[in-house]
């Protein structure tokens, strides 16, 4: 077992705000999942993924187990402080301190959210289907602070010479706002199949909403295969965990 090896965002918030992406080396799983895979739903033996969990917990100091969601590629985004372990949801929003927010994730996007004083935080699983059903404007909605007073960072997700998708996305996009085609390249040589740009689409969104403090977006889960999972580059294989949450403030 290696030391973990964490992502943290380059981002101009308040020190209590704690927040993080894990890489894929570090923990107990074995074969395709190896070897610190979060997640319980993809056929990875339990008993290693709960050592890698608890292995989090203590590395991290963790103030409490963080909420693990049954993602859908839907948009609901559910208030973390509420919420029990499992509700199906595919973001999270807190304003408790010790509240940890969670997101799993091997090739979608993880979207941190904090307002500039640092009283609330959120964070987002978006792949496509949760780009174009909405899962930003929900999560903005959630967050229930002025946009123009919130910074976004998008963590870890496949990048845009990667993610080849077809016509049906490009269009489930474009057919919303037309200005989105820029986010699509032609694949050389495969009619129909167009490179999407991810990070180039969230930001458009939260552009478009009043969000303009937006970093990170520079990586990609299938290009580094010694970082992360990747479900597009490996078929079966584990998930990398997002995190973010408010640390107590010393009195």
């Amino acid at each position: 077992m290696n030391k973990l090896e964490f992502i943290f965002p380059d981002w101009p918030v308040a020190p209590h705000v704690k927040a993080l992406t894990t890489t894929r080396d570090g923990g107990f799983s074995l074969g395709p999942y190896a070897s610190f895979n979060l997640s319980v739903r993809n056929g990875d033996d339990p008993a290693h993924v709960r050592s890698n969990r608890q292995l989090l917990r203590e590395t991290l100091q963790l103030p409490s187990e963080p909420l693990w969601l049954s993602q859908v590629h839907g948009k609901r985004v559910i208030d973390a402080f509420e919420a029990g372990p499992g509700e199906e949801a595919d973001g999270c929003i807190t304003s408790t301190p010790g509240v940890v927010c969670a997101v799993l994730t091997a090739d979608c996007l993880p979207i941190f959210f904090c307002d500039r004083r640092g009283s609330r935080v959120g964070m987002l699983h978006a792949g496509w289907r949760g780009l174009a059903g909405g899962i930003i404007e929900e999560g903005l909605r959630q967050m229930q602070v002025p946009t123009g007073n919130m910074l976004a960072w998008l963590g870890p997700a496949i990048g845009p010479s990667a993610y080849e998708v077809g016509e049906d996305v490009r269009q489930a996009f474009v057919a919303q706002d037309p200005k989105t085609e820029a986010a699509f390249t032609p694949v050389p040589g495969r009619r129909g199949f167009w490179f999407a740009d991810m990070y180039g689409l969230a930001r458009k969104r939260l552009r478009d909403h009043g969000v303009h403090d937006i970093y990170g977006g520079l990586r990609c889960t299938y290009r580094e295969r010694n970082l992360f999972y990747s479900y597009r580059r490996d078929g079966a294989c584990g998930r990398m965990a997002s995190l973010i949450w408010l640390a107590k403030r010393p009195r």
